[in-house]
C-alpha cells in the first residue's frame, strides 16, 4: 500500500476530529479498521527525524508526529505540568488529562473520560465515554501487527490504580476493574 504524505495527513486529521477510528463497534463487534493503522505506520517512513527540543528539555521524533496542539475551543482539559497528547489521537471535548500523562497516536478516548495521572494510552487504544482511569495506568497499544485488535475499554467503565491492559484485551461497558490488574487478550 502506497500512501502519500498528504494522504497521511488527511487520515491523522480525521482520527483527531473523532471522525475516523482505528477500530468500532459493528453490530456488536469489534472490528479493526487495519487500512487505518497502515496509513499511521506509513507516516514513521514518511517523516524524517526532526529536533522538537522545547526550552531545556531535548526532543527528536518524527516530523511526522509531533504533540498535538489543542484550543480551549475543543472542550478538552489538559491540567499543566508534563502530559503529551501526539498527533493523530483524539480526545473527546470534556475528558480530562492530569499530569502527566501521555495519549499516542490512533488513540481515541470519549467524552467525560478522566486520564489520571501517571497515565499512559498507547496507540490505537480505543477508550469509551465515562471513564475513570485511575493513577498509574497502562492501556496498551497495539499497532502491529496492523489487522490486530487494540486494547478497548467500553463506556462507563472503572480503571483501578497500577493496571495494565494490554493487546486484544476488552473491559466491557460498566465494567470495574480494582487496582493492579493485568490482563493480556481478556474480555471481561
Amino acid at each position: 500500500m502506497d500512501i502519500t504524505l498528504q494522504q497521511f495527513n488527511e487520515v491523522i486529521e480525521a482520527l483527531e476530529k473523532g471522525e475516523l477510528r482505528v477500530a468500532q463497534k459493528v453490530d456488536g463487534v469489534w472490528q479493526v479498521n487495519k487500512w487505518v493503522k497502515e496509513v499511521i505506520l506509513a507516516g514513521f517512513k514518511l517523516g524524517a527525524v526532526q529536533d522538537m527540543s522545547q526550552g531545556q528539555f531535548s526532543f527528536f521524533d518524527k516530523a511526522t508526529f509531533p504533540v498535538r496542539q489543542f484550543k480551549a475551543e475543543d472542550g478538552v482539559r489538559i491540567v499543566p505540568g508534563g502530559s503529551s497528547i501526539r498527533r493523530g489521537a483524539y480526545l473527546a471535548p470534556g475528558s480530562i488529562v492530569m499530569p502527566p500523562a501521555y495519549v499516542n497516536v490512533g488513540a481515541y478516548v470519549d467524552e467525560g473520560t478522566m486520564v489520571d495521572s501517571h497515565v499512559t494510552i498507547g496507540s490505537c487504544a480505543q477508550v469509551g465515554k465515562h471513564i475513570h482511569i485511575s493513577a498509574s495506568t497502562q492501556i496498551g497499544g497495539v499497532l502491529e501487527p496492523a489487522g490486530a485488535l487494540p486494547t478497548i475499554i467500553e463506556d462507563g467503565a472503572f480503571v483501578g490504580g497500577n493496571c495494565g491492559i494490554y493487546e486484544g484485551t476488552i473491559v466491557r461497558r460498566g465494567h470495574c476493574l480494582r487496582r493492579y490488574h493485568h490482563l493480556l487478550h481478556r474480555h471481561l
